[in-house]
């Protein structure tokens, strides 16, 4: 008899801060998100104190954040990170100079697994930016990744909550 395992518990986080140009690439993907995702599905965002994610990734099994990455000299480029292929050390390697948050996504994810709170699978979606002064708008590279990554991010969520069957034995 095979009997399906229960669905994965996901958290959607958009990192980064609306007000500081290509910074809010996380923020926007995190906004067109709602009402677009399974119930029971999380998405937050996060900007500025980035110590609070070991709090929200506790008792979840995946995570996916989405957040600007620094500039490298193309604009836009989506690049995916899966620590369950990378490991978590891969994510210092986008690590944003540019960064609005002091302690930025790679550090806190890696306070959760030293904390023993992160997710057995976490997703980044990095988008890198080209413009992070205060009050500008997302450049017009990042504003058209944006909707890409929000198809991606729907696609990764729902690849996530479809758990492997589990064979069980007839009673």
């Amino acid at each position: 008899m095979r009997c399906a395992a229960p669905s994965l518990r996901v958290c959607v986080i958009g990192v980064g801060n609306p007000d500081r140009g290509d910074d809010g690439a996380g923020p926007e993907v995190a906004r067109r998100l709602a009402g677009r995702l399974p119930d029971g599905v999380r998405v937050l965002v996060r900007g500025g104190d980035m110590t609070l994610l070991s709090d929200d990734v506790a008792g979840i099994d995946a995570l996916v954040c989405v957040d600007a990455a620094a500039p490298r000299g193309v604009p836009g480029r989506v690049s995916r990170i899966d620590s369950t292929e990378t490991g978590l050390e891969a994510l210092a390697l986008q690590a944003s100079p540019a960064s609005s948050h002091a302690f930025g996504l790679a550090e806190s994810l890696a306070l959760a697994d030293a904390l023993g709170l992160a997710p057995r699978t976490t997703i980044v979606y990095a988008l890198e930016g080209a413009c992070f002064d205060p009050g500008a708008p997302l450049t017009p590279a990042v504003a058209a990744a944006v909707e890409t990554v929000v198809e991606r991010v729907i696609e990764e969520v729902e690849r996530l909550r479809r758990a492997p069957s589990t064979e069980v034995p007839d009673a």
